[in-house]
């Protein structure tokens, strides 16, 4: 049976990244019903970030990425890491190292000032037994490294990059159990997939270098490795680098504060390395799984494109019914402060429909319709320039303003008729007078519908607003 697993570091919210990997093993176990494990790799102590194993795991649901077994943790299973490692180092597979900090910060230093690779000079390889009693009788701390081939070549074949071999001689010893008890995650993870039956691992392709010294473990200890596929990594927008936080959001969490949807950010994630071919974008979570295939993978990085992104969360937004958006917006709108009560409330649901066509995430929707809720809101300095450039247009809203007032059914229907007849009965454009009633009323030069956002203010509110415009703005 198939089995894969999410091992992240709890070393800061879940990134983007990290969701595709899980989401790609996720696809993996469920398209050939296996089985997906999350596994917490918590040992490096110094790294680690509180309430990230929460973020993790409430960041995969919110995704619905559910996992069928664990969380295991790491620093849970500290003993068998210890206890594996000291019986690689009897059987001559690993040895301590008893070098200090210093020695290895000064061996570095000398290597980079001579043009050579940094890495251990293997010093503690060949002490003998009698040497290690004394060190150790001397109290001094050792680490643990595994004896790399001094000759020889390693190789692996990776369902995405195909056949790798590294020259052993490229390989140094590195270190498998550290000064404090605690693993590297070379030797952890290896043992923990060896355990916990894993059949494939699929990570980052950061991990390829470190492969070859994980199937020189796997063959220390006698194990037979898994099959490996490492993904390729996700790049800024401009295609330079990894993407990281300097480009804007790339937390799960982040892109959830946005007013990204799960099921959004989850296809477009999905279509960053692998296509399904047939040039489909908008596809369920059910649809990933019937088309997820390992060999559909690609080699090259891909570009987060944060527009993208966007214009498909605003397609899953269109998808929603009414009342589905109201309960996904309404969040957003009490903690702006707009919704305070079962007045606001209603007013939200009726404004939903305006907006539904129109917003790309949930986050910009109350800015964008504050106006409904409030009188003092900011007038743009364009829609000012360009609409009001003189005092005919105060007398052309003063003039509408009546023929509204004495309108009986304030509906969509009603205030069209009012205002294209007043256009054609003074000959003007409609849009000379369009243009600066929207304004008047909601301080943009771009919103829903006229009519339609009229109506839901209603005929008081109006007719309020168009009398103080003038009070409001200043013509230079």
């Amino acid at each position: 049976m198939i089995k894969v697993r999410f091992a992240p570091s709890p070393t800061g919210f879940l990134h983007v990244g990290g969701a595709r990997t899980a989401l790609y093993n996720w696809l993996f176990a469920r398209k050939n019903k296996g089985v997906f494990l999350l596994r917490i790799e918590d040992t490096d102590r110094t790294r680690y970030v509180p309430n990230s194993v929460e973020d993790i795991m409430e960041s995969l649901k919110w995704l619905g990425l559910s996992w069928d077994e664990g969380p295991v943790f790491q620093s849970q299973r500290t003993e068998i890491y210890r206890k594996l490692a000291h019986k690689l180092v009897e059987e001559g597979k690993a040895y301590k190292c008893f070098c200090s900090p210093e020695r290895l910060k000064a061996l570095r230093e000398e290597q980079r000032k001579m043009g050579l690779k940094p890495g251990y000079d293997r010093k503690c390889r060949n002490l003998t037994e009698d040497e290690v009693k004394e060190l150790e009788k001397q109290g001094k701390k050792y680490v643990i490294r595994l004896k790399v081939p001094l000759s020889g070549e390693t190789t692996f074949y990776d369902e995405i990059h195909g056949k790798i071999t590294v020259k052993n001689t490229e390989l140094e010893d590195i270190i498998l159990l550290k000064s404090d008890g605690y693993p590297t995650y070379h030797l952890a993870n290896v043992i923990d997939d060896h355990m916990m039956g894993i059949t494939h691992v699929m990570r980052a392709d950061e991990w390829i270098p470190s492969t070859p010294y994980h199937i020189i473990l796997y063959r220390a200890f006698g194990f037979e490795p898994p099959r490996f596929a490492h993904l390729p990594v996700i790049l800024a927008p401009s295609g330079k680098g990894k993407l990281s936080k300097r480009h804007g959001a790339t937390s799960v969490r982040e892109f959830k504060k946005l007013g990204i949807l799960p099921e959004a950010l989850i296809n477009y994630l999905a279509l960053l390395g692998w296509s399904p071919g047939n040039d489909i974008e908008i596809m369920s979570l059910d649809e990933m799984v019937n088309l997820f295939d390992l060999k559909k993978i690609g080699k090259r990085g891909s570009v987060f494109d944060y527009k993208k992104l966007y214009w498909m969360n605003a397609v899953y937004i269109r998808k929603k019914s009414d009342d589905e958006l109201f309960k996904l917006a309404l969040p957003y709108f009490k903690e702006s402060g707009l919704v305070k009560n079962k007045e606001t409330e209603d007013l939200l649901r009726k404004i939903i429909p305006l907006f539904k066509e129109r917003i790309k995430t949930l986050s910009e929707f109350p800015p964008f319709s504050e106006y409904f809720f409030k009188d003092d809101f900011p007038y743009e300095e364009k829609g000012i320039r360009k609409y009001f450039k003189s005092e005919e247009v105060f007398t052309l809203l003063d003039s509408i303003k009546e023929e509204l007032a004495k309108l009986q059914n304030f509906n969509v229907d009603g205030i069209e008729q009012v205002i294209r007849g007043f256009a054609e009965k003074n000959d003007i454009k409609p849009s000379k007078i369009i243009h600066p009633i929207r304004v008047a009323l909601t301080g943009k030069t771009i919103g829903p519908g006229l009519f339609e956002l009229m109506e839901v203010l209603g005929k008081e509110k109006v007719i309020q607003r168009l009398s103080e415009i003038k009070e409001k703005i200043k013509i230079e």
